[in-house]
């Protein structure tokens, strides 16, 4: 099993001290947060994309540049690039850059993205968004591997031959497909072989299983090797100590804030105590051995083999997030990583061809698995 460590960048007031820090600082923040997942052995670090409040990650690709400029091992993901909103031709040209840039150790995590004030900021619907992540796929697909491109879109000007610079490193980058409710993008990821995410933090397990369950029966229809199907499932939360006794009180202030917030905004709960979230959502909090019980019962219903945990600390102070996650990789993760297998393609960057200094790269074996993202 591989671990991400992911952010959305959320600036918001601290759920435990009602303080909110400074934008440069929060930045500061989440790329000491990186640094700590690369120290850490965390196989990715992950940046998501939304453009409105209490989100400050509008620019994935700027964050993650900076995050590749300091780090060497960690793969870098999106979570997620919002292409119902963007230009491909734009999104391709960003992420081909960042891809060379981090030395091949860009993963794309894609998206509809949700939220009406992002959605009328760059005047998208609720019914076309569907139909815009698609084609927005489907053509920065063609971006990445085709020298030139003839498209006529719906929602951007038509491209007549089109070269579009610089060519990629990867050959191609891997794309995931994130869903959290929908069955639009289960479709797109089965038909077109890639790996899914699924969000599974807001609701317990039923509907994330179901839409997972699913992707494995589209996955099939359109005629893909079984064996082959990768899926990637979040957290709503983590904190691991070595008693549950003192998880639990370390994360009650946090779970009770963030409660409040929610009732603030009239919001009804879908978890309305920190057991019940504890025991019925994906939030993973407890001691080592109860944390990877809870993997495992998730594992068996989603057959996930790449998870990821929250990189901030959300409430925890920076000392119980630093133990917490130093804990789940000397207590947890090695378990896990023994108990369930890798996804079925190479982890280091798919090149092919001449790199940069003329040299021919081998592709990694399991390259045509990767392929299909």
């Amino acid at each position: 099993m591989k671990f991400l460590a992911i952010t959305l960048i959320i600036h918001a007031p601290d759920p435990v001290t009602g303080v909110r820090k400074p934008t440069s600082e929060r930045f500061r923040e989440v790329i000491d947060n990186a640094l700590l997942a690369e120290e850490l052995g965390f196989d990715g670090f992950g940046v998501g994309e939304r453009h409105e409040r209490p989100f400050i990650s509008s620019s994935p690709p700027v964050v993650l540049s900076h995050v590749a400029a300091l780090t060497s091992r960690i793969r870098l993901f999106t979570a997620v690039t919002t292409l119902s909103l963007l230009d491909p031709v734009r999104a391709y040209e960003d992420y081909a850059t960042l891809d060379h840039l981090s030395g091949g150790r860009l993963d794309l995590i894609i998206g509809k993205g949700n939220g009406t004030a992002q959605r009328e900021l760059f005047q998208v619907t609720p019914e076309d968004q569907w139909d815009r992540n698609a084609e927005g796929y489907e053509l920065f697909r063609r971006l990445w591997r085709q020298d030139k491109v003839t498209a006529s879109p719906r929602f951007r000007p038509e491209l007549t031959e089109a070269e579009v610079w610089p060519r990629p490193l990867q050959r191609p980058v891997r794309v995931w497909h994130g869903s959290a409710t929908s069955r639009e993008s289960v479709d797109l990821a089965a038909r077109y072989g890639d790996p899914l995410f699924s969000a599974n933090v807001t609701h317990a397990i039923e509907p994330y299983a179901e839409l997972i369950r699913h992707y494995r029966e589209r996955w099939e229809h359109h005629g893909h090797d079984p064996a082959l199907a990768v899926v990637g499932a979040g957290t709503a939360g983590h904190h691991t100590a070595r008693t549950s006794q003192e998880a639990i009180a370390a994360y009650r202030p946090v779970f009770e804030g963030h409660l409040a917030f929610q009732k603030q905004l009239g919001v009804e709960p879908v978890f309305p105590t920190l057991e019940d979230f504890v025991e019925r959502s994906s939030a993973l909090i407890g001691s080592p051995q109860q944390v990877i019980e809870k993997v495992h019962r998730y594992h068996e219903q989603f057959g996930h083999t790449v998870l990821h945990l929250h990189a901030d600390a959300g409430g925890l102070t920076d000392a119980q997030h630093r133990d917490s996650l130093e804990l789940f990789q000397s207590d947890v993760a090695p378990v896990l990583r023994r108990d369930i297998p890798d996804p079925p393609f190479a982890w280091a960057p798919v090149l092919a061809g001449p790199s940069a200094a003329g040299a021919t790269v081998p592709v990694p074996a399991a390259a045509s698995v990767s392929s299909a993202g």
